[in-house]
């Protein structure tokens, strides 16, 4: 049984992307043309490579996807935990670039 696979809207594309990632590791790399994306937690890689393919007008390599597990945190002496969140790595193909101080919102 093979999945079909569906063209998203522009505005799923919109709300699957929430923002770049802007930490000095995600800076270095850059230069290996990966770029790390926050990501919406129900998407999948068909539609985050979807999404950044229509957005940024480039083509899409390879998708790695991962959900980073919010840490523990203490205020006022209560501890609570940090959101989760999922962040996709995407590698381009080579003479792509996406001009990471786009606003996405």
């Amino acid at each position: 049984m093979s999945k079909v696979k569906k063209n998203i809207s522009n505005e799923r594309a919109l709300s699957i992307i929430q923002g770049p990632i802007m930490t000095e590791k995600s800076t270095n790399l850059n230069q290996f043309n990966k770029y790390s994306f926050v990501v919406s937690k129900n998407s999948n890689s068909y539609e985050i490579k979807q999404a950044i393919e229509s957005i940024f007008k480039v083509k899409v390599e390879k998708i790695n996807t991962l959900v980073v597990r919010g840490k523990p945190k203490s205020f006022k002496g209560s501890i609570g935990y940090k959101n989760d969140y999922k962040k996709a790595i995407i590698t381009l193909v080579e003479g792509n670039t996406i001009d990471s101080s786009l606003e996405i919102k």
